[in-house]
């Protein structure tokens, strides 16, 4: 017989001892996130690029120009690996089945409303840009998706160090729970001000329960925290641990920055 899935959010460790993340209103918009395996490299090793995934990152570039002329589209944004998680932690440690996200280039496009969005995904600049992805890549990842919570807009117009990271769990409700307890120590310890976590739709049947979607504007603004502060595992892993959710955070630039 199947484990119950918990909704009840666990907290391990000092309650309150970092502030309650402060949230707005979700968007009313629709998502489309499309990741791409396309190199293989140790976590900091992006820099190198293939000539296959430049061509992928060219092409692409051109198809996002493209669709932000189509009306109701917001914004198409192209992303590609900067600092890469190896995986792993307790939860995707026990559930070997669940992939470890390796999308070394995303792009994220944002559109006014579902009916834009089912129009958008059966055309024929779509269709054509989804078959290129898939021909020319490991693997892919082709998610709609709605925002459920939101600390601030990510802002896609500047550079800066752009987090998506992969959350898989037992629970959308325990997982959106643990989010939000432990968002409160990435405001407090990183100065982050932004996020906007995209659920994908339900029929989809993901590996992923939700997708967070961030942005700060140095390395540095995030690195030393996660690397020197022992509260990070103390109070971020061990609250993931506890509520069966296993993250597997990936950070972006630009790639026309």
């Amino acid at each position: 017989m199947a484990k119950p899935k918990s909704t009840t959010l666990n907290i391990v460790g000092p309650v309150g001892e970092f502030p309650q993340v402060k949230l707005i209103a979700p968007t009313t918009s629709e998502y489309i996130l499309l990741g791409l395996e396309i190199d293989h490299r140790p976590p900091i090793g992006f820099f190198i690029e293939s000539g296959r995934k430049r061509m992928v990152l060219r092409t692409l570039k051109a198809a996002a120009s493209e669709f932000q002329s189509v009306s109701g589209v917001i914004g198409a944004t192209l992303f590609k690996t900067l600092i890469s998680s190896p995986g792993g932690g307790t939860y995707l440690n026990a559930n070997p089945e669940i992939p470890i996200a390796k999308y070394d280039v995303v792009l994220l496009i944002e559109l006014t409303d579902r009916d834009v969005l089912d129009a958008f995904v059966r055309s024929e600049m779509w269709k054509l840009a989804e078959s290129f992805a898939k021909e020319n890549s490991r693997k892919t990842l082709m998610h709609t998706a709605v925002n459920f919570r939101r600390i601030g807009a990510v802002d896609h117009s500047r550079g800066g160090v752009f987090l998506f990271n992969f959350f898989a769990a037992d629970s959308l409700e325990q997982n959106l729970a643990v989010w939000e307890y432990t968002a409160g120590w990435f405001t407090d310890q990183t100065g982050l001000d932004n996020s906007t976590l995209l659920v994908p739709d339900p029929d989809e049947n993901s590996d992923y329960t939700v997708i967070n979607h961030c942005r700060w504007d140095h390395l540095w603004d995030i690195m030393p925290s996660l690397l020197f502060k022992r509260s990070f595992k103390d109070y971020v892993i061990r609250n993931f641990d506890a509520n069966q959710t296993g993250p597997v955070p990936i950070l972006y630039r630009l790639a026309w920055v």
